[in-house]
C-alpha cells in the first residue's frame, strides 16, 4: 500500500506490481508541475477566466464565484482543459505575476507580499 508524504502530498512506496501506481504517479507529476516554482497570474480574480490556457495558475480569493466557490486560498491550475486545486501548506512561496510580489502562505492565509 502506497503512502503519502506530508509536505507536497506526493504518493510513494508502491510494492512492485501494485495496482494503481500509474494513476498515482500521474497525480504526483501534475502536483509537482503545479506547485514547484510556484507563480500565479492573479490572486484577486473573483470569476474564473473565460478562456484559460492549460498551465494557467491562480490563487482563489475568498469571494470567488463559479467553479472556484469554496476553494479560497487554494491554487487553481488549468490541466487538460479542467481546473485542479491544491491546498497550500504553511511556508509555500508564490510569485504573484500581476502584482510583481512574492507572497508566503501563513496560517492566516497568503501574505500581502514583498515587491521584488
Amino acid at each position: 500500500m502506497a503512502s503519502t508524504d506530508p509536505n507536497l502530498g506526493l504518493t510513494y512506496g508502491w510494492t512492485l506490481g501494485e495496482s494503481g501506481w500509474n494513476t498515482g504517479m500521474d497525480a504526483n507529476l501534475k502536483r509537482l508541475g503545479a506547485v514547484v516554482g510556484l507563480s500565479v497570474k492573479d490572486r484577486d480574480l473573483i470569476t474564473p477566466p473565460a478562456s484559460p490556457v492549460d498551465g494557467d495558475r491562480y490563487i482563489v480569493p475568498a469571494a470567488a464565484t463559479g467553479v472556484w466557490v469554496g476553494k479560497t486560498n487554494q491554487i487553481a491550475v488549468r490541466v487538460a482543459s479542467a481546473w485542479e486545486y491544491y491546498v497550500p501548506k504553511v511556508g509555500w512561496l508564490c510569485f504573484i505575476e500581476d502584482e510583481a510580489v512574492l507572497s508566503v502562505y501563513k496560517v492566516a492565509g497568503w501574505s500581502t507580499g514583498v515587491a521584488i
